[in-house]
């Protein structure tokens, strides 16, 4: 009996450091998703002084040896200690006795991160498409899967029902205007249509085809992706200079873009105004809706301001939290 009660204060010491480290790791992952979006768009020209003719002059010139300013130094040095960390992160949950719930999402991080390392010999050519997008989408993935070990390490989280002992009685399932089941079908459609939008972000970003569509809410008068415009979704190409404005395959990207992001409001927003009638889901709820408004809000702004550089940064690192409160009101 002693022996147990010990065994257990040792396993919540230990998941408490696990969650401050993991804590600490999606602060790094943010840092790193903000660096990146920040030294890839300004190196693209997006915002500098000949704007728009500067855009895109990373592929106006053959790829050079990289500059290490101040910025690229503290992404290197925030990059090298996120892996640090997430093998000591990965070490601590599986060390004997393993500590199975937060040991998953901690060796994908893992094994994540280590993909990024690779990718990042290949990251100094601008032109290739396939290793920015993996890039970009990789960073998104570093911070969902830190806060899921955040998540999973809480020590109510370990028992499913622990967080909220009442939240099946009678009277808080009066409040609720919809069944579980359909709120939990709403929000995971809500989820797949948010990975949708960004993968088509991350394609835009990839492609360097902000340019392509620049009014709202058509495209050149385009509402609807044209026939010669989804080829761009069926390859990756190496990128010999910088799309044309106005570019089939970027006006095609940015209305997919665009519907998905009214596909992702309306079916989120619904799931979290549902969500804030049950005690347990109203804080996740909350955030959820109050990112997915400042998210959409971004896109708008950065379109309007002819799309000025903080606006685009502010834009991904807004959707790298809301895909990880999104995470944790999956886990509710």
């Amino acid at each position: 009996m002693i022996a147990g009660q010990e065994l257990r204060l040792r396993q919540l010491r230990r998941l408490r450091q696990i969650r401050k480290i993991a804590g600490l790791l999606t602060a790094l992952s943010l840092l790193v998703v903000l660096l990146s979006a920040w030294l890839r768009l300004d190196a693209a020209g997006l915002g500098c002084a000949d704007w728009p003719a500067c855009y895109a002059q990373l592929l106006s010139s053959e790829p050079t040896a990289q500059t290490f300013g101040p910025l690229r130094l503290l992404h290197r040095a925030a990059a090298s200690l996120a892996l640090l960390l997430a093998c000591y992160l990965a070490w601590l949950c599986w060390r004997r006795p393993s500590l199975p719930s937060p040991a998953g999402p901690a060796s994908v991080l893992v094994m994540l991160v280590l993909a990024l390392a690779v990718l990042g010999l290949w990251s100094s050519d601008p032109r290739l498409v396939l290793v920015a997008f993996l890039n970009i989408l990789g960073g998104l993935g570093l911070v969902s899967f830190s806060w899921r070990v955040v998540l999973a390490s809480t020590p109510g989280e370990m028992v499913p029902g622990a967080q909220c002992g009442h939240c099946g009685h009678a009277e808080d399932r009066e409040h609720s205007p919809r069944s579980p089941i359909w709120r939990s079908l709403v929000l995971r459609l809500g989820a797949a249509a948010l990975s949708l939008t960004m993968i088509l972000g991350a394609l835009i970003g990839a492609r360097y085809e902000a340019l392509a569509c620049r009014s709202l809410p058509d495209c050149a008068g385009h509402w609807w992706p044209t026939a010669a415009g989804w080829a761009v979704l069926q390859e990756f190409a190496v990128l010999a200079s910088p799309p044309p404005t106005g570019e089939a395959g970027g006006l095609s990207l940015h209305l997919l873009h665009r519907w998905g992001a009214l596909l992702t409001l309306v079916l989120l927003g619904s799931a979290g105004w549902q969500a804030l009638a049950d005690v347990a889901t109203r804080k996740a709820a909350a955030a959820m809706l109050l990112l997915l408004t400042a998210q959409v809000s971004l896109g708008v702004l950065t379109v309007i301001s002819g799309l000025t550089l903080w606006l685009a940064v502010a834009h991904a690192g807004c959707a790298a939290v809301l895909l990880a409160t999104l995470v944790s009101l999956l886990r509710r």
